[in-house]
Parts: C-alpha cells; sequence; structure tokens
C-alpha cells in the first residue's frame, strides 16, 4: 500500500550545515557525545550492494499471502535476522483471504467486447512471465456477484462526483458504475456506488493517472501501459482493518470467527480492476453528456457519462480460504529498561513480486537490524527493547500487523513507546507524518542524515524545496516557527493499529518525490527489473532510509528521557480546531445560499430538460455549535505544554527516568474506548481514516465528519469527547511536569 505515503507531508529545519557538537533532546552533553559517535559508526554500515541483493531474493517470485514464496521469504528473513545476532522469530496467524475462481467481463452493447484481465509477460522482464504463481487482476474482498448492466462512467467515484451526477440529473441506480483509479482510495470507489443503487463496479486506470501522460509506459519508461492493470484490496477499512472474520481480536486459533455472512467489511457489490485497453470499449460507448472538464481522462476520445448505451456483464466468484500469515518478530533485549519499547515495521508480502511494494522499504530494514547487530559486537546495547517486525499481510488490509497487535495489545498498551512505519521507497526527498509528539524529534533526527543526491542534510534538501513554492503566509511561518509541521497519519499501511486503536505514537517515513511513483504499482511489472532501472537505480535512497530509521530507532531507545515534545502538538491542536470553525462556517454559509435560490426559482431556470433534474429542496440552517469546551481544553493543553517544557529544560539530565512512564501513556490519553461514531475499532479521537476517505487523514475526526455529514447532535457529543481527551492530555502533562520539578 505504497500509495499513503503519498499523503505525508514533507518538513526540515533550518540550520548550517557545519553545526557545532549538540546536545540531543532527552540526553546529557555527555551522553549526547557517546550517542552521536555510535550513530556515526552505525550509519557507516548499510551496503547499496546488500539492499539490491536483498531485493533480488525477496522479489525473485510472487509473494503474495498464502503463497509459498511468502512463507520461504518470511523464513529467509528470520534466518537473516539471527544471523546478525537478534533473536527473531515468526508468529503465525489465520485470516480469512479470498482469491479469484471466476473472472469475467464482456462489453454486449453497442459492440461486442470481452475483455482480457491479463498483463501479458514482457520479454525483457525476466519475472513477469511467472503465470503460475502470480494472482490474477482482482480486487480483494470483493463479493461473488453476476450482473449485467448499463454502463455510467463516475470519475473517481468520490462523494462529490455522486453530487455532480445529480445536478447533471445522472443516477447509477441498477448500473455498474465505471470509476478511475486516483484522489479516493479504490474501497471507497465501490462503497458510495452501492449506496447510490449501482449492481456492480469497475475501476480503471487512466493514463492520465499514471500513464502516458506522465511519461513513457514500461518497458521504455516508467509508467503503466495500456494493458496494466492496479491489483488491491476493498475491504472497508474504516471499519476496522485486518482480519475480516475477528474484528478487534486476534486471529488465533481458538478465535471466535465471524460467519461470512455477518462480516461487514465485505463490499456490497462486485468489484474488479481493470486495464484502460478493457476500458476504452465501454467509455467509447457512453452517451450523454459531455464529462465536467475535471473528469476528462487522457485517452483520446471525447468522455460522455452515460448511462449506456454500453452495456456489460460482470461475472465474479470467489475462493473464501482462509490462509497463514507469517509475521517475522526480532528483538534486541534492552539493558536498562527492557519493558520499554521501541518498535520498527515494514511488510514483506505483496500482490505480486513487489519490488517497489514494498521490498524497497523491506530491505532498508534488513540492512537495520544488520547495521545494529554489527553494533552490538561491538559492544553497543541499548537501553530500551528494540523489535523489528516483518508484516505479512499488509496488502489485502494490514492483516499481519493489526493481528500481531491485537494479539499482544495488553503487553503493547503497557510497554510500547514508539513505532516506526515504512513501506515503499522511492528516491527524492523525505517525507514523513505521525504523531505531532514526535514532530521535533524527527526535525532533529533530519540534520543528521544526508541526502545522497544533494549531498545536503535532507532536511534542509525538503525546506529548499517547501520554500520555493510557499505561499507567503508559509514563508512566515517558517521563519516563526523552529520546526517544520508533519502531517496526521490516517490509514494505508501497518501504523495504522498502533495509531488509531492502540494510542502508539507513531511516524510513517520514507523518500520519493523524483521517482516513477505509481507507475507500476500493484502490477506484475512492479519487479526487479523495473525497479533498478527506474527507480531508486543504485539504491542510494534505500541507504538513506535505513540510517534515518536506524537513528531513530536508536536515539529513542537510549534516550534518559523520551523526546516527546508537545508544544508543537498542542499548536497543531489549535491549528485543527480552526479548520473545524472554518468548515462549520461553510456549511452553514452554503446551506443558507442554496435556501435564498431555491426561494427565488434560480434552479427552475438551471433544470437539464432531458433528464428532468429535480431541484434541491430547502435544508434545515445548522444551528450554531458550541466550541467552548474544545477551546477550553486546546487552551489548557498549550498551557501544560508549556509548563512542560519548560520543567523538562529546566531539569536538564537531572530528570527523573519514572516521567518515562507517563510519556509513554501520552499518545494513549487520545483513545476513546467507545470509538468514533458507528466504528468502535478507531479509539483515537484526534487522528483517523476519513470514513469517506479510506487512507487520508480526518483530525479530529468525530467533529469534522459529524459537521461534514450535517449530524448536529452528534458533532455536540464529539465535541465533548475530544475536549476531554485534550484535557487529560494536559493532566498527564500537569503530572510530568510536576515529577521533574520535584525530583
Amino acid at each position: 500500500m505504497r500509495h499513503a505515503l503519498a499523503t505525508l507531508c514533507v518538513f526540515a529545519f533550518v540550520t548550517q550545515a557545519a553545526d557545532p557538537p549538540h546536545t540531543l533532546r532527552g540526553y546529557s552533553q555527555q551522553t549526547s557525545a557517546t550517542e552521536l559517535q555510535w550513530e556515526q559508526k552505525f550509519k557507516a554500515i548499510p551496503e547499496e550492494d546488500r539492499l539490491r541483493e536483498n531485493m533480488r531474493r525477496l522479489s525473485a517470485r510472487p509473494h503474495h499471502v498464502g503463497s509459498p514464496y511468502d512463507k520461504d521469504n518470511a523464513e529467509w528473513i528470520a534466518a537473516q535476522l539471527k544471523s546478525f545476532g537478534l533473536d527473531a522469530q515468526i508468529e503465525t496467524f489465520d485470516t480469512l483471504f479470498p482469491t479469484p475462481k471466476e473472472r469475467a467481463l464482456e462489453v454486449l452493447e453497442p459492440v461486442k467486447y470481452v475483455a482480457k484481465l491479463e498483463e501479458p509477460a514482457l520479454a525483457i522482464d525476466p519475472t513477469s512471465n511467472q503465470k503460475s504463481e502470480q494472482l490474477p487482476t482482482y480486487n480483494a474482498y470483493s463479493i461473488d456477484g453476476d450482473v449485467t448492466a448499463p454502463v455510467v462512467y463516475v470519475n473517481y467515484g468520490s462523494p462529490d462526483d455522486y453530487k455532480e451526477l445529480e445536478r447533471m440529473g445522472v443516477s447509477v441506480q441498477g448500473a455498474i458504475a465505471l470509476a478511475r483509479y486516483g484522489q479516493t482510495w479504490r474501497g471507497i470507489k465501490p462503497k458510495v456506488a452501492a449506496e447510490h443503487g449501482a449492481v456492480g463496479c469497475l475501476i480503471y486506470s487512466d493514463p492520465h493517472e499514471d500513464g502516458y501522460f506522465n511519461g513513457d509506459v514500461y518497458p521504455k519508461g516508467p509508467m503503466r501501459p495500456p494493458f496494466g492493470v492496479q491489483r488491491g484490496s476493498v475491504m472497508d477499512m474504516p471499519l476496522y482493518p485486518g482480519d475480516p472474520a475477528t474484528p478487534g481480536i486476534g486471529a488465533t486459533p481458538g478465535a471466535k470467527k465471524l460467519p461470512l455472512n455477518e462480516i461487514t467489511t465485505l463490499t456490497k457489490i462486485p468489484v474488479m480492476p481493470i486495464s484502460y485497453e478493457d476500458a476504452e470499449p465501454m467509455l467509447k460507448n457512453l452517451d450523454g453528456e459531455l464529462v465536467p472538464a475535471a473528469w476528462r481522462g487522457s485517452l483520446p476520445m471525447p468522455y460522455h457519462v452515460g448511462p449506456g448505451p454500453a452495456k456489460a456483464h460482470l461475472h465474479l466468484k470467489f475462493n473464501w480460504d482462509r490462509k497463514p500469515l507469517y509475521d517475522v518478530i526480532a528483538k534486541i533485549p534492552g539493558s536498562k529498561y527492557p519493558d520499554e519499547w521501541i518498535i520498527r515495521g515494514n511488510h514483506h508480502d505483496a500482490w505480486v513480486n513487489g519490488a517497489g511494494d514494498p521490498v524497497s522499504g523491506a530491505s532498508p530494514e534488513m540492512e537495520e537490524a544488520r547495521a545494529l547487530g554489527e553494533l552490538l559486537k561491538q559492544g553497543w546495547k541499548p537501553d530500551r527493547t528494540i523489535i523489528y517486525c516483518f508484516w505479512d499481510g499488509e496488502e489485502p488490509g494490514l492483516l499481519g500487523s493489526t493481528e500481531w497487535a491485537e494479539t499482544h495489545a495488553a503487553e503493547l498498551t503497557e510497554h510500547a513507546v514508539a513505532y516506526i512505519n515504512s513501506d515503499g521507497n522511492g528516491r527524492g526527498f523525505f517525507r514523513a507524518g505521525g504523531s505531532h509528539s514526535l514532530e521535533d524529534f524527527v526535525n532533529g533526527i533530519m540534520k543528521d542524515v544526508e541526502d545522497p543526491e544533494t549531498k545536503m542534510t535532507a532536511w534542509k534538501r525538503v525546506r529548499l524545496a517547501d520554500m520555493a513554492r510557499a505561499t507567503p503566509a508559509q514563508r512566515a511561518e517558517f521563519k516563526s516557527r523552529p520546526d517544520l509541521r508533519i502531517s496526521a497519519l490516517g490509514s494505508g499501511s501497518d501504523y495504522t493499529v498502533f495509531t488509531d486503536h492502540l494510542g502508539v505514537a507513531s511516524l510513517n517515513i520514507g523518500f520519493g518525490g523524483e521517482d516513477a511513483g505509481g507507475g507500476q504499482y500493484h502490477s506484475i511489472y512492479d519487479d526487479f527489473y523495473w525497479y533498478t532501472h527506474f527507480e531508486d537505480t543504485d539504491f542510494a535512497y534505500g541507504r538513506a532510509l535505513a540510517q534515518t530509521a536506524g537513528i531513530m530507532m536508536m536515539r529513542l531507545a537510549d534516550a534518559q528521557i523520551l523526546p516527546f515534545k508537545f508544544t508543537n502538538f498542542a499548536d497543531t491542536i489549535h491549528t485543527y480546531i480552526a479548520e473545524i470553525k472554518e468548515l462549520d462556517n461553510g456549511q452553514r454559509a452554503r446551506t443558507k445560499e442554496i435556501n435564498s435560490q431555491v426561494e427565488e426559482g434560480v434552479f427552475d431556470a438551471m433544470q437539464n430538460p432531458k433528464k428532468k433534474m429535480v431541484p434541491p429542496s430547502k435544508e434545515p440552517v445548522p444551528p450554531y455549535l458550541n466550541f467552548a469546551p474544545l477551546d477550553n481544553a486546546a487552551d489548557e493543553l498549550t498551557r501544560a505544554s508549556d509548563a512542560y517544557e519548560k520543567a523538562f529544560l529546566a531539569a536538564g539530565s537531572n530528570a527523573p527516568a519514572a516521567v518515562n512512564a507517563k510519556l509513554i501513556k501520552s499518545e494513549r490519553m487520545l483513545l476513546n474506548p467507545a470509538g468514533l461514531p458507528n466504528r468502535p475499532w478507531f479509539e483515537n479521537l484526534i487522528y483517523a481514516p476519513g470514513f469517506y476517505t479510506g487512507y487520508g487523514v480526518k483530525t479530529i475526526p468525530g467533529v469534522r465528519e459529524s459537521i461534514e455529514q450535517k449530524r448536529w447532535t452528534e458533532a455536540d457529543v464529539q465535541i465533548a469527547h475530544a475536549a476531554a481527551a485534550l484535557q487529560k492530555e494536559a493532566d498527564l502533562l500537569d503530572e510530568a511536569a510536576k515529577q521533574i520539578g520535584g525530583h
């Protein structure tokens, strides 16, 4: 699920390249010097040639969930970790993972066309011919179905796109919705289509998103060819990720499993991904209005919305089997605080060969583990326990990480300090998102990592790029705010269970922006040949990722006082509240405008006589919400974070290590065991994926989505819940400040 990284903000920090030795946050001057010496030794160990050979081995054959090479890879990773001197084992879980039994798509009218539904092997690409081991093109967790219906083009298939269809007088009731990949996560497309009465959904890759519009297509270039298809899960993960049959509990042998007809995260209609080669015969044979300019892809034809006359027959049938997951878990025991855990993860499963997604991230993680093993031989010992995880089953629905974390939830709640995630890695700028209590920490790390291409520090390269495209307001913030912001996390990779369900401070990191992006994402061509010709071809950025993540692990593991900083978090919360108030005011203004136009009969003149569009009726004007509890709690958080920071700086290295027990719980304060409305698995009241975004984050989600969906009574309740969470955080910081001040 490499695309999750694309939602992350980039950031930087202003300083000079030749800084004098500095005291690290949470360290004394003496322990800082020792830590930096060990980090310098660490940075010298990862090797590009080893990264290349890791990728060659791990991506040599298809290794989806349940495949022989998936297990083989897990066993090989575990053996490698043991050879590095780490205590490694494989934890196995049992999960629902459907695979195709029957697939068919035909255009019946006004032309006859049988879809190929296949990506051909290419002579130049040596692993593209492994047909017997490749999963066919499909969307996991689509239901079985056999439907024949007219086709309607729905653009990206977002809720806003359906509002536009309604304005055009077009319905998908009883139709097959044809959506293009992009903007919304793929699982949202059939979800919204079903809510509007569609009987099936097809998702195609338009060349505008990742094909010839962006460059030469494969094999001449890195972009998706006409026959390329993006596989992927359409599980309704905004409800809950992981094994669909065991929500909230680990999929262990004795776990109670829901029957298939009670699972809520399967699609409501059959859905399948197709190439634009297979989509063209439908798009060419749609009538109706020309689509709005923003809906037009890059195929050489006028885009019409339909419905019909194109009519299609879609037939899908799946094997609803349970398959094993193989999570590889390796530990380095802490020498001082063994019950405080720093956790690192990247998945190892793929839809096919998966060189870019996920091996470009898994290979650097292996080099990190090897480098730490080398330091152990030289006498280094982490103060806290370090855990390296290589997850299985990420692609179908974050299966391996979710099942492991749900199984070990009580231990993680007690011991987990932080989780550092990566997924696919490319070439270009450093990217990160995560818990804002770690924002200052990440800014500091990036001072000490070199960008391989420019030889400047990674933070400086990104800052220069950010400054070049900044607005005047953003430029002013660069001068006034020492740390640039990182984005919040929604979902889309293995941090989800840690951030959204367990309240563990988390980061998602990687490099990218100067590579092919998603050109071969989830296709048979995401393999060693493609990656080594068009992505991080010399593995220099793979080495940089290993260095960056490894230093993060070491610095968190060895800090006397955990380097969380809460003033950035408090500042960011105020920006989120301001956004929510603006959203609320916008809803009120739009409602008043529409009601005024309805009264004046404006919509009568705007009706489309062909479609007999029904003008909107008046809506109740939204009530004024009481944001005072949220404002008061945010102010309390600001005061408490300032007090904690003052106590922390005053105490310096004399601060008591016992305060770490409170800092570990800081992210837990943001949880509500009742969860968000209609999705109790998501307990974090500050960060969550949107119900209609899938991956994209909604901050203070209970309040924000209640306003978006005009559920005003619920909004008041959610304001109170979010305020209570922020107040709990403020109270904990007050306790931590007193503990430091009274040592």
